[in-house]
């Protein structure tokens, strides 16, 4: 069931709707928090808050795909691994 979640993020308050769970959402929320107060961030930047908002969702964005990437790679390389394995124990019973 959908809730609503509020955040507040330079003084604004942010209002959407999830239907996640909320320990997933608590950890968004924590990401996107430390993603704000990451050194790229802070002092004292001359950037309107709009902006900011916006860098740190490019970063965030980024990161997820540099992690589909890690992980198409793994999959890739597990599939082999487990093909090696199957063709090793086939050879093996026959």
């Amino acid at each position: 069931m959908e809730r609503k979640v509020i955040i507040t993020l330079f003084d604004r308050e942010f209002t959407f709707y999830t239907d996640a769970p909320e320990e997933e959402v608590t950890r968004v929320i924590s990401l996107v928090r430390e993603e704000l107060n990451s050194p790229a961030h802070s002092g004292g930047s001359a950037l309107p808050d709009s902006k900011i908002l916006i860098l740190a969702c490019l970063r965030l964005a980024a990161r997820v795909v540099e992690l589909e990437k890690e992980h198409k790679a793994f999959c890739t390389k597990q599939e082999s691994s487990i093909d090696k394995l199957i063709h090793k124990v086939a050879s093996r019973i026959e």
